[in-house]
């Protein structure tokens, strides 16, 4: 990595030369401006106001402009003469716990790297104590023109500094908030908080540039003479001046954010749960009960259909019954006749019965 800064950190008594490296780089794509009749490029020219002429950048310096709009040169050497500490110094002043920095104050990030075999040894002391001790230090320096404040933090084995911005480069949130009070419900915080364990987690080296993959793709088809693929996309309308059902909100994302951790397909509609149509009843059961002097006609489906279903299984219903009465009428009538030959036979199967019985003898 190309260094930009060439320095040293400051640890009490203790000097480590370091060198500053970027620790982010920009993938975002950039484009340039065209003439969009011609499509030829349009360049900015820095040019002299007294003289009208063009001016390279190797005769570009510096100049502060006063009230009045006159200008005082600066140059590189009228910098560097500064009387202050942190000229070509990084400057540690203290040490806190990492949670007292306010996450708005982090700007740019840049790594630390020991320059040289004789910075080895102090450089390690400055991140073994860093991690010991589990704080930050907060240092100051000067890059670019200006004095900067930077929080020191240890990643892996490499010591990392954060630039912050000053405290009073940040804006009080004025205006910002909804005017108004505005209540919540606990029912709405529950589910708010069901969606929040339901969303879950992430892996950060999971998270892709969708924009800037789109747009690549998009200038490749573009360039093979090709027109690119449109996505028909989910419309997001603003809500605007309407008002909304927050809970039936809450519990559809709730909904769709459980079936998108199961891999299964989102929900459509408004998510309303589908109730069971019940089986229908076996055939010779009792026939409904008259109601107000007429039959129900109490079906599964809805309107006219469901009333000529109901009507058909009435029919069929009373049809099944009939059938059953005759033929337990049939029944009954057999079991009539067997009953009455039965009875016939009776006297004759006696008296045969007592003709062949022998007497018994009596004792002498």
């Amino acid at each position: 990595m190309r260094s930009i800064w060439n320095g040293a950190i400051s640890f009490g008594l203790v000097s480590i030369p370091i060198k500053l490296v970027n620790a982010t780089e920009s993938h975002s794509i950039s484009f340039r401006q065209i003439h969009v009749a011609d499509g030829g490029r349009v360049r900015y020219r820095k040019v002299c106001e007294l003289d009208g002429e063009e001016v390279p950048t190797a005769e570009i310096g510096k100049g502060y402009e006063e009230a009045d709009g006159s200008i005082i040169p600066i140059t590189d050497e009228d910098l560097a003469q500064l009387p202050i500490a942190t000229a070509k110094t990084i400057e540690i002043v203290s040490f806190v716990p990492a949670d007292q920095i306010d996450p708005l104050q982090m700007d740019a990030a840049y790594y630390l790297a020991a320059s040289g075999a004789t910075a080895a040894k102090p450089y390690t002391l400055l991140r073994e104590a860093l991690k010991r001790s589990r704080k930050v230090a907060i240092a100051k320096y000067a890059l670019r023109g200006r004095e900067r404040l930077g929080m020191l933090r240890v990643v892996d084995d490499v010591i990392a500094m954060h630039g912050l911005l000053w405290p009073d480069e940040i804006r009080v949130p004025e205006g910002v908030a909804p005017e108004g009070a505005v209540s919540v419900r606990e029912a709405e915080l529950d589910l708010a908080d069901a969606l929040m364990a339901t969303l879950g987690e992430v892996e950060m080296d999971s998270l892709r540039d969708d924009y800037r993959e789109a747009v690549e793709a998009m200038v490749a088809a573009k360039a093979g003479g090709g027109e690119p693929a449109v996505a028909a996309g989910p419309v997001v309308e603003g809500a605007g001046g309407q008002v909304i059902d927050l809970m039936a909100a809450l519990e559809n994302s709730v909904r769709v954010a459980k079936a998108s951790r199961a891999g299964a397909a989102a929900p459509e509609g408004d998510g309303a749960e589908v109730t069971p149509i019940r089986r229908k009843k076996a055939a010779g059961a009792a026939a409904p009960k008259a109601v107000g002097g007429k039959k129900s006609t109490a079906s599964a489906g809805g309107g006219g259909a469901g009333a000529g279903a109901g009507a058909g299984a009435g029919g069929a219903k009373k049809s099944t019954a009939a059938a059953a009465a005759k033929k337990k009428a049939a029944a009954a009538a057999v079991k009539k006749t067997a009953s009455a030959k039965a009875a016939e036979g009776k006297p004759a199967r006696a008296a045969a019965k007592k003709a062949v019985t022998p007497r018994k003898r009596s004792s002498a």
